[in-house]
């Protein structure tokens, strides 16, 4: 039996590892709508951070919030400890689909970097401010709202890492000649970017549209983070769908 060529088997390889890799993307795509569905269930009925209560509310009043909620709180703060790690899932699938770009790799860990950094003011300094204000509830009042403010100034208030990823992945999309993903889901991320910035004020209003419990700062942002996550779920299942089993990328 001859055997064949040292290209064709290199060949013979790549594919392989290709429909591994498909296999494996299509895994990471099935983590996309529970991950997010457990977010909304953490942050909604259960932690009560979405929607945010207001920010004019007075100490004592942020002492009976604390009390009246202190056990779903705690609850959905631990559930989220445990189930965070599926936002990288979710988060390398998309970096996954950037590297399949027409775009420098720089692309790609700049999304991973923005995302990695943005984590930590935009959702765990909530929860563990959170968690510090129901853990000792004979705690200072003036302590505890210290807590209140801190956790949902940076909840919502978290600008700069997530708009500059939502920037990234438009100008990737928008430079793609591969067409991985649409470019009107690049225009949905542009609306992203302006979201943020459109929050930039809630360091300063206590009320109105631009606290961070406002129409504009947070109803707005939340509505259109809801469009931007539908969109993205099913742009990336349209993106596995068009993949070639063969496609080798570039390492």
């Amino acid at each position: 039996m001859t055997a064949a060529p040292p290209a064709a088997q290199a060949g013979a390889v790549a594919r392989r590892g290709s429909g591994r890799r498909l296999r494996d993307a299509w895994i990471c795509w099935w983590v996309f709508p529970p991950f997010y569905t457990l977010f909304g269930i953490i942050f909604v009925p259960l932690t009560r951070v979405m929607p945010p209560p207001g920010p004019a509310k007075t100490t004592a009043q942020i002492v009976v919030f604390f009390q009246a909620h202190a056990l779903t709180i705690q609850v959905g703060f631990a559930i989220l400890m445990l189930a965070i790690g599926g936002g990288s899932v979710v988060n390398g699938l998309v970096a996954y689909q950037i590297r399949r770009m027409t775009v420098d790799p720089v692309f790609c860990y700049a999304y991973i970097a923005t995302l990695a950094v943005g984590a930590i003011p935009g959702c765990l300094f909530c929860a563990f401010s959170f968690l510090a204000a129901t853990f000792r509830p004979d705690r200072d009042p003036h302590l505890i709202a210290l807590c209140y403010d801190m956790g949902l100034l940076t909840f919502v208030g978290s600008l700069g890492c997530f708009a500059t990823q939502y920037l990234i992945f438009a100008v990737a999309i928008f430079l793609d000649r591969n067409k991985i993903f649409p470019a009107w889901l690049g225009y949905v991320s542009i609306w992203q970017v302006v979201t943020e910035l459109l929050a930039a004020p809630v360091f300063i209003f206590r009320g109105g549209p631009f606290a961070w419990n406002g129409a504009i700062s947070f109803w707005e942002g939340t509505a259109l983070f809801g469009v931007y996550i539908a969109c993205l779920i099913m742009a990336s299942r349209k993106a596995l769908q068009r993949q070639p089993p063969g496609e080798v990328i570039a390492e």
